[in-house]
């Protein structure tokens, strides 16, 4: 007998509607009223917590660390020349 697998998911993106701690008390709940309606859309509260590991380090540390690169193979061989033949 073979084994049973569930059938797959069609996922939409996730909207997340993320609430400064700060501000918790008074926007959650007027949030989550607002968005009650849409499952695509969950309320949260930041809860995060220490300093931001990025401050004081140069803006260079935060671009992107991979190399773009010219994946074109090179192609060896001969072009045709362009130019007409002359005439005699």
């Amino acid at each position: 007998m073979a084994p049973t697998t569930a059938p797959p998911t069609i996922r939409r993106g996730m909207i997340y509607c993320v609430i400064p701690r700060e501000l918790a008390d008074e926007l959650y709940d007027k949030m989550v009223e607002y968005y009650k309606d849409n499952p695509n859309v969950e309320v949260i509260i930041d809860r995060r917590e220490g300093s931001d590991r990025r401050r004081g380090k140069p803006a260079g540390e935060f671009q992107e660390k991979r190399k773009t690169r010219d994946r074109r193979r090179a192609h060896p061989g001969t072009f045709p020349d362009l130019d007409p033949p002359e005439e005699a």
